[in-house]
């Protein structure tokens, strides 16, 4: 019986929809393995966070399709959605309990969504806030 958990993480411009399967620890990024798609090894550390919290770096297969922003929003979206599919894999236990993945990850401030995002650029201005030059004379 393979049951598949589905959820979705943002952050920032980018969007992940994330899959898990019960298996051996393997995250398969837009069909790419997660080393060879992410550039650095702190974005992998940073998106396994959530595994390695609840000791389930091996339990789980991952597939990922993320859209939109650069490496460290992506990194960050996947991140969040594999949270979501570890709450949703232990919603019916008892999440009173002290080592509920819920507990351990809110501790952790992985269930939070980050609201972050580029603010917009105004008018009479270069950027959201940068100011043309003054020049006095």
């Amino acid at each position: 019986m393979k049951k598949e958990i589905t959820a979705t993480g943002r952050r920032k411009r980018s969007i992940a929809k994330v899959s898990m399967v019960p298996g051996k620890g393997k995250i398969t990024v837009n069909g790419r393995d997660v080393n060879d798609y992410m550039p650095f090894a702190t974005l992998v550390m940073d998106l396994k966070q959530p595994l390695v919290l609840t000791n389930n770096e091996k339990t789980f297969d991952i597939n990922v399709t993320v859209l939109g922003g650069g490496f460290k929003g992506q990194a960050g979206a996947i991140r969040l959605g594999i949270t979501r599919c570890l709450l949703k894999y232990d919603e019916p236990l008892d999440q009173s309990r002290e080592d509920s993945y819920r507990k351990i990850l809110k501790i952790s401030g992985m269930v939070t969504r980050d609201p972050r995002i580029k603010e917009r650029k105004k008018y009479g201005l270069k950027k959201a806030r940068r100011a043309p030059q003054f020049s006095k004379r």
